[in-house]
């Protein structure tokens, strides 16, 4: 068993090899690291040959032993075997033989910490589960490696992609449909690996929004991951339902149809029992248990294209007390996740109560909470505003002014069953930003495509020269975007 464990040869063959040929440190010190070697005079010689690098020294047999010595930790027997092995001139499948050996004993070790803490210290299960998830983590992360890709293996990947392009016909599509014509040509669709922030204050209708996107997908036969923190899986369900049969959500949830309206939802159900749609609706999850989960179910279903996560605010946090802290563990872990599975992973978010004291009510990325790291890990933030919505707020703190004096109201406010509706890019990495204009429709708590013609009616696009950038934007207008 101990053979499977280390294999002290390779570990001193690789030391000798740094030694005779010390300029070799530069790439083993990236790939490995001291708990990589099993024997502890092997990690000393290995710190030891570190800080010689760190302070310009020589990386040689007496500069090792003076260090060493300096730290009480000179072994000459030790050294005399590291200068008596055979250095190898190829050092990678002796550095992959190490790693793998270092993971199995990170693994064993793991295995008695559950034992350890499961029956020692009775940690209740789902603190094991935790402890588990985040140690297993670090381990796989610890032992992976990479390099530097070179110019010729850019250029490569690059013409790889343009040629991938023109075969789709120089489709504005790049990434995920966003479900919005108008928003595809924007942003190109949500790419792989990108960290997606949709955000609005309370009642503007971010899940609405996003669920259009879910729902788009699905009829693509597209597969979605959902994380709703918030509502139970069959609201979701229910407001999808609405999306697909135009009957007003209110009727859906009391059942109050016509016989044309039932058909209809027979219909839907039967379509949505063949989607590739998988709801988590736990209501409590932390970035450690949503990495696993999602994981897990990517490996099962190869087919999911975008996961999504309904809110961001009320992930937990693991370990650190500051939420500001646990908020940026979050933003980029959702990152990193993203890039891991190679799909887009789309996060909502709230945005801070203080716009509202503002003339001008349209979101800014400083709105966002704890916007700090969450701004920085985004490659695109979308804000979803509704001018309405508060215009119908004004319309009833006037009411209520109206009544504490005793004076007569009459409303001016018109409710409309559609309302427009804009969507504020307010940063995108790899394109512009600016406005695109939608209408929400209330009853179903559905958002379209504005009509391409109609008056007003107009995509906005920021910072981005139009007449090098790959956009159609044959069918928008300009102006500048709102202050």
């Amino acid at each position: 068993m101990q053979d499977n464990l280390y294999n002290l040869a390779f570990e001193r063959s690789v030391l000798s090899s740094i030694v005779f040929e010390p300029q070799q440190f530069d790439e083993l010190s990236t790939a490995l690291n001291k708990e990589d070697f099993y024997l502890p005079a092997h990690q000393d010689i290995f710190i030891a040959m570190t800080l010689l690098m760190g302070q310009d020294q020589p990386i040689d047999e007496e500069f090792i032993k003076k260090e060493l010595i300096k730290i009480k930790k000179f072994d000459e027997q030790v050294m005399l075997e590291i200068l008596s092995a055979n250095p190898i001139s190829n050092t990678t499948a002796y550095v992959k033989e190490i790693k793998d050996k270092s993971l199995k004993r990170h693994l064993l070790a793991l295995t008695t910490e559950i034992k350890r803490v499961t029956i020692e210290e009775e940690l209740p299960s789902e603190e094991v589960i935790d402890l588990v998830e985040k140690k297993l983590y670090d381990i796989t992360q610890d032992s992976q490696t990479s390099d530097f890709k070179d110019s010729p293996q850019m250029t490569s990947d690059t013409m790889d992609y343009i040629n991938e392009m023109k075969a789709r016909g120089n489709s504005v599509l790049v990434g995920v449909d966003t479900g919005f014509h108008e928003l595809n040509k924007m942003t190109t669709g949500f790419g792989r690996g990108d960290l997606i922030i949709i955000a609005a204050r309370p009642a503007m209708g971010k899940t609405s929004f996003v669920l259009n996107t879910v729902n788009s997908l699905i009829n693509q036969n597209k597969g979605v991951a959902f994380f709703s923190l918030e509502m139970p899986a069959e609201q979701l369900m229910l407001r999808l339902l609405s999306i697909q049969t135009s009957i007003p959500l209110q009727q859906l949830r009391l059942g109050d149809m016509n016989e044309n309206q039932w058909t209809s939802l027979y219909s839907a159900i039967d379509r949505m029992n063949g989607a590739k749609l998988f709801v988590d609706d736990q209501g409590s999850i932390n970035i450690n248990q949503l990495r696993s989960k999602l994981r897990k179910l990517k490996t099962q279903h190869p087919e999911i294209e975008i996961a999504v996560i309904d809110y961001l605010q009320i992930m937990q946090g693991v370990g650190k007390a500051d939420r500001h802290q646990q908020v940026s563990e979050i933003s980029r872990g959702l990152k990193m996740l993203a890039r891991e599975l190679e799909m887009p992973i789309v996060a909502l978010s709230q945005l801070n109560r203080a716009l509202e004291a503002r003339n001008d009510k349209r979101p800014m990325l400083s709105d966002i909470r704890e916007s700090g790291s969450i701004e920085q890990d985004a490659d695109i933030i979308l804000f979803v505003y509704r001018d309405d919505v508060y215009l119908f707020k004004e319309e009833k703190e006037r009411e209520k002014a109206a009544k504490s004096e005793g004076k007569d109201f009459v409303s001016e406010y018109i409710e409309k069953e559609e309302e427009d509706a804009e969507i504020i890019i307010g940063k995108q990495r790899n394109g512009p930003t600016g406005h695109v204009k939608l209408v929400f429709q209330k009853k179903l708590t559905r958002f379209v495509d504005a009509p391409k013609f109609s008056a007003g009616v107009e995509t906005v696009y920021e910072n981005v020269d139009t007449s090098s950038a790959n956009i159609d934007v044959s069918n928008a207008s300009f102006s500048m975007p709102p202050i």
